[in-house]
C-alpha cells in the first residue's frame, strides 16, 4: 500500500539545500519524491508581470525555471516558477509543484500554506512555514514510504542542518487496523 508521508524541512540557502538534495539521492530517494521551493530572486519582476495578466489566480510557468534553479535542485522533476497571488514569485520542483499549482488556482487558504496544509502540516505551521519561505528560506520535501525511509530522511536532513524537520501525511495509519478491529468487537 503507497504511503502519502512526507519528511519536510527548511534549508537556509540554495547551497545547503543542494547538498541535501544530493545526500538524499546518494541515499536512493529518487528525484520525483523530492521538492524544493524558494523565492525566485532571479527574475521575479519580469516573470510576475510578464504571466500575471493570463492567470490572476496564479500563473504557472515550466519553461526556463529549471535555469533559473541551475545545478542539483534543477535536476528535480517539473520544475516550474510560480506566482502566488499574495506570497510572491516562486520555484518549486517536484510534488509540490502540483500541490501548490491547485492552490494557487483557488484553494480556499491557497498559497504555501494551503498547499501545505493539502500535505498535511497544521494550519498554523503551515502558515509559519509559508512566512518562513516568503523570508528566503528553501522548503524541501521527500516522500517516504516507510518507516526505514522516514528515519534516514530525517537522519540526513538533520545531519546537514536542516532546520523545523516534520514528518506529515500519516497521522493515525498504523493504528487504524487495529482500532477498527477492538471497535468490531
Amino acid at each position: 500500500m503507497a504511503s502519502n508521508t512526507s519528511v519536510i524541512s527548511l534549508a537556509s540557502s540554495e547551497a545547503q539545500a543542494a547538498g541535501i538534495v544530493t545526500d538524499l539521492q546518494n541515499a536512493g530517494f529518487s528525484n520525483s519524491d523530492i521538492s524544493a521551493l524558494l523565492p525566485d530572486k532571479r527574475a521575479t519582476r519580469d516573470f510576475a508581470h510578464e504571466n500575471s495578466t493570463k492567470a490572476p489566480e496564479g500563473a504557472i510557468g515550466g519553461v526556463g525555471a529549471g535555469g533559473a534553479v541551475g545545478g542539483t535542485l534543477g535536476l528535480l522533476a517539473g520544475v516550474g516558477a510560480l506566482a502566488i497571488p499574495g506570497v510572491g514569485p516562486f520555484i518549486a520542483a517536484g510534488p509540490i509543484m502540483a500541490a501548490l499549482s491547485g492552490a494557487a488556482a483557488g484553494a480556499a487558504v491557497g498559497g504555501i500554506a494551503g498547499a501545505l496544509i493539502g500535505m498535511g502540516i497544521p494550519e498554523i505551521e503551515a502558515k509559519q512555514y509559508e512566512e518562513k519561505v516568503k523570508g528566503g528560506r528553501i522548503l524541501l520535501s521527500v516522500h517516504v514510504d516507510d518507516s526505514d525511509k522516514r528515519s534516514q530522511a530525517k537522519k540526513i536532513l538533520a545531519n546537514a542542518g536542516a532546520d523545523d524537520v516534520v514528518t506529515v501525511g500519516e497521522q493515525g495509519v498504523p493504528e487504524a487496523p487495529h482500532a477498527q478491529h477492538a471497535a468490531s468487537r
